[in-house]
């Protein structure tokens, strides 16, 4: 297995393993520990950590590794995936997931909706008739509560999206509305704003870009008027894929601006899902993504104080800092770091992970080398 890759595979077991083997075993509840500011965000923890897992590792999950060890554990880890979806959305289970109480469950529905569509063989095809039914009457139970006039829109959208996948009923207009509304935000060079203000943060990567982008992919063939729209929409998740490239130093690091820092490289999921789908910008060479995600990743998943003495995540940024966790932000938040992993779901056989190591935008801006000019998007 190329070198990289398999620093990219273990981290992500790293991270994923205490939340998705504690979940299978129907232990999740009585093991994970819950660091959080405000009492409240317990109830809602447990779902954040499987659903915010899941949306990271699912590319790998679905495709088949050429490395036979790596293949083993794909498969493996697969099947407790599997046996955690059904602990978490049977309602007779002890670690069955809570979907139906307060506003916190629309957002992680939402990130569970988009790991389906990210591995539908593996997160819904592969499931059994009981465990279907129970995931998608779980998924229903979030129309009860409305989102916030903002990037939550998104997350109703995505639920419905995912609905529609797997052949229940959903609301075709929540989508248009999600997807209409963030046209009316949209800024400019490939940035949206956060509802009707600009907020200088991560939450076009943590949710805005993504989500916009593979629920366009999903329902574009329905509306012509959506149809129209997928071609921007990759073009402007493109040009932030670009920003988010040469925001990341020679040394790693990246500028701790906004609110949601607890999300750690979670912040680059724009970035690693623009790889993914191998539409970066042509002067960005996948190369160059891969060198600077692994270099964020190593600053941050090595930092001491991350994880406990029992491998979970700590309230951080770089190592435990807990003054950085919203009211919010609770253990299981943190699992949507798993997002920069997307690139996992390239074969190792992919230009990504084979083309020689390439210095990044700002590695050759700050050495004196030639770099690409840059320019806005339109």
């Amino acid at each position: 297995m190329n070198s990289d890759r398999k620093y990219w595979v273990d981290t992500m077991l790293r991270i994923a393993e205490p939340v998705i083997q504690s979940l299978a075993a129907r232990k999740l509840r009585a093991t994970m520990p819950v660091e959080c500011k405000k009492e409240e965000q317990r109830q809602y923890t447990h779902l954040e950590a499987f659903a915010r897992t899941l949306v990271g590792i699912a590319p790998w999950l679905e495709q088949p590794a050429l490395d036979s060890e790596e293949e083993k554990l794909r498969l493996s880890f697969g099947e407790l995936v599997r046996e955690a979806m059904d602990a978490g959305t049977d309602p007779e289970s002890p670690d069955f997931l809570n979907f139906a109480t307060g506003f916190q469950p629309i957002v992680d529905t939402a990130f569970l909706a988009h790991a389906i569509l990210r591995a539908p063989n593996t997160l819904w095809h592969s499931l059994d008739a009981r465990v279907q039914a129970n995931l998608a009457a779980a998924m229903k139970t979030s129309r009860t509560r409305k989102p916030g006039f903002n990037n939550w829109l998104l997350f109703a959208a995505m639920t419905e999206t995912a609905l529609g996948y797997m052949g229940e009923d959903w609301d075709h207009m929540r989508v248009d509305f999600a997807l209409k509304q963030h046209e009316q935000w949209y800024l400019g060079d490939g940035m949206y704003g956060d509802g009707v203000e600009y907020h200088a943060d991560y939450y076009n990567s943590f949710v805005i870009q993504p989500m916009l982008v593979d629920i366009i992919e999903h329902v574009q063939v329905h509306y012509e008027d959506w149809g129209r729209m997928r071609a921007q929409i990759v073009q402007r998740a493109q040009r932030y894929a670009e920003v988010q490239e040469r925001s990341i130093s020679p040394e790693g690091t990246f500028p701790a601006i906004g609110r949601s820092l607890a999300y750690r490289f979670g912040a680059f999921q724009s970035l690693a899902q623009t790889a993914l789908r191998r539409e970066l910008p042509t002067v960005v060479a996948p190369a160059q993504v891969r060198g600077a995600l692994t270099a964020v990743i190593r600053r941050l998943i090595e930092a001491p104080g991350t994880f406990d003495d029992n491998g979970w995540l700590r309230i951080g940024l770089c190592g435990h800092q807990p003054e950085v966790g919203e009211h919010y932000i609770s253990t299981g938040s943190l699992y949507l770091c798993s997002a920069v992993f997307l690139p996992l779901g390239l074969r190792a056989d992919d230009e990504f992970w084979q083309a020689p190591a390439a210095p990044w935008t700002s590695q050759q801006v700050w050495s004196h080398q030639t770099v690409a000019i840059d320019k806005a998007l339109y």
